[in-house]
């Protein structure tokens, strides 16, 4: 069993989350604690441009950023943070909309085991059925891979986060000007380290498709937003393609 630290994200309001989340850990014999999410109202104007640049969001990302995303960019923040106040080698961090599935523990006990060398920084528990692969290797023999990808999957419903890797995203992603998962998927400008573990050990649960920290649905993309939009994915596209992916073999040394 892993001893790394855990946490949810989790608003004060949401009660049924909270206690779904909690029993789910119960239920495998994790133990979890809860970090409370970021409502970006209740941060004084000094903490929001602390964390958030206003004034180049347009120019990296295809449209202004809502509140929700904001408020959930920071609540991940203050989770590395947390794990950098303290002495763990990486901590566990989820968002409270997800269902752990049985092979959870497995995988937390095998990425525990990984050295704490540099060689990742970040390993995803959630990802698509057909991932885009670029190398592999048995994490838990017969049952898991890590992985890394041919381009990193959204979603940052629940990963691994080491020392390393929360220390990246603290110097360079602060302030930010995009959301915290197409963030992740820009990896190659702060040479983040990525991997995943497949198939998912983790799935997003219904509750997913109303987020609590987002609020109201986004008003639709404009012509504009849409270029913009082209022009992120082609730098996405261009930056994947010149980067030298991560290997699974520098982690999974003999």
């Amino acid at each position: 069993m892993s001893s790394l630290p855990i946490v949810f994200i989790n608003l004060s309001k949401d009660a049924e989350r909270r206690e779904r989340m909690t029993a789910q850990f119960a239920q495998m014999g994790l133990t979890a604690s809860r970090l409370p999410a970021v409502w970006w109202a209740d941060l004084s104007p000094a903490e929001q441009r602390h964390y958030f640049r206003a004034r180049k969001s347009h120019g990296r990302y295809f449209k202004p950023l809502s509140n929700g995303e904001k408020g959930c960019y920071a609540s991940h923040l203050r989770s590395w943070q947390q794990l950098l106040d303290g002495d763990a080698p990486a901590m566990v961090v989820f968002e409270d909309d997800v269902r752990l599935l049985t092979q959870l523990p497995q995988a937390l006990a095998a990425i525990e085991a990984l050295p704490a060398d540099g060689s990742w920084d970040m390993i995803k528990l959630y990802g698509r059925e057909s991932e885009k692969i670029a190398n592999q290797g048995t994490l838990v023999e017969g049952a898991l891979q890590l992985i890394s990808y041919q381009r990193v999957p959204s979603f940052a419903a629940g990963y691994v986060i080491s020392r390393s890797g929360a220390r990246k995203m603290l110097e360079t992603r602060v302030p930010f000007d995009r959301p915290v998962d197409v963030d992740i998927r820009f990896w190659f400008e702060n040479d983040l380290r990525v991997f995943g573990v497949h198939p998912s050990v983790i799935a997003l649960d219904d509750t997913s498709e109303v987020s609590s920290i987002w609020g109201q649905q986004a008003a639709p993309t404009s012509r504009l937003q849409k270029m913009r939009k082209f022009k992120m994915k082609l730098a996405l596209n261009w930056g994947n393609f010149r980067a030298a992916k991560p290997q699974v073999s520098a982690v999974l040394r003999p």
